[in-house]
């Protein structure tokens, strides 16, 4: 999916809702544990619910791996299902975080986005840039794809080190500046989390036109309203992600009814911020 697709995506939908796929076998209803693939019939269930309502599925890999080989048929057959039910209509994010030596990171790119080699196909996947260029560069190698950089994250620990200051910039400003050179807003995002909203105005002074993949909002305490007010660009330029506040709003058989009906709320605010701003 190009930046024009994705552009098309998010003003087809009034919405930039990202919905992630963190899938908990000990949190889904206990009616699906009867299946024989639960994880995987909880997102098909969860996707078809909710799929004219947001533009992208972001599954986070920790919730798969833990499950060895069974987490990876999990994951492997969701992504397959969304590329085959919804072509075109979903921009699947792979958050693995991954990012190590050339060579490596070669591997990890053949395993995001070539459906031969490990039967994925994501659209983008997210990235750690600590070890520089050489160890983005490989997930750039495959056309039409797309790198996500961790920039500012929500957690506490950001503190640590991506506000390290060094003469005029901070760590994370160095991360967004430097990481401009690999590649063009056309195949490149940062992750920016909802809890720094503030910061978004500095980070715009930065990348104006980047897209930006903002979690955090609802259960981790971000909010919509100031990502937007501080985020949104003439194309949108925001995805924002909702986890557990749409996938686990219940626990019963009526779950995919309560996930739509989140789903819907967010998707319903998020047309009336774009509306609001004049791009819609």
């Amino acid at each position: 999916m190009n930046r024009t697709e994705l552009i098309n995506l998010v003003f087809s939908k009034k919405s930039f809702l990202c919905i992630g796929l963190d899938t908990d076998i000990s949190k889904i209803p206990s009616h699906l544990h009867e299946l024989e693939d639960p994880v995987f019939e909880f997102n098909k269930a969860i996707i078809d619910a909710t799929h004219d309502l947001a533009i992208a599925y972001k599954p986070n890999f920790a919730f798969y791996e833990c499950y060895g080989t069974s987490g990876w048929q999990s994951l492997t057959k969701t992504i397959q299902y969304i590329k085959t039910a919804y072509p075109g209509q979903i921009f699947a994010i792979a958050d693995a975080k991954r990012g190590d030596i050339g060579n490596t990171s070669q591997q990890y790119a053949r395993a995001m986005f070539d459906p031969a080699s490990s039967g994925m196909d994501f659209d983008a996947v997210t990235v750690a840039p600590y070890m520089g260029e050489d160890s983005v560069k490989p997930f750039l190698s495959y056309p039409g794809k797309w790198i996500i950089v961790l920039a500012l994250t929500s957690n506490k620990g950001a503190e640590d080190f991506q506000f390290f200051q060094s003469r005029d910039h901070r760590l994370f400003e160095q991360v967004l500046s430097r990481s401009q050179t690999w590649c063009t807003n056309a195949n490149m995002m940062y992750v920016v989390g909802a809890t720094q909203a503030e910061m978004l105005t500095d980070i715009r002074k930065i990348v104006p036109d980047h897209f930006l993949l903002v979690p955090g909002v609802g259960a981790q305490g971000g909010s919509l309203q100031e990502v937007a007010k501080y985020g949104l660009t003439r194309d949108c330029g925001l995805i924002v992600n909702s986890s557990r506040n749409i996938i686990y709003a219940s626990h019963g058989e009526d779950f995919t009814v309560k996930a739509r009906e989140e789903a819907a709320s967010m998707q319903m605010e998020m047309e009336l911020v774009m509306k609001k701003a004049g791009i819609i």
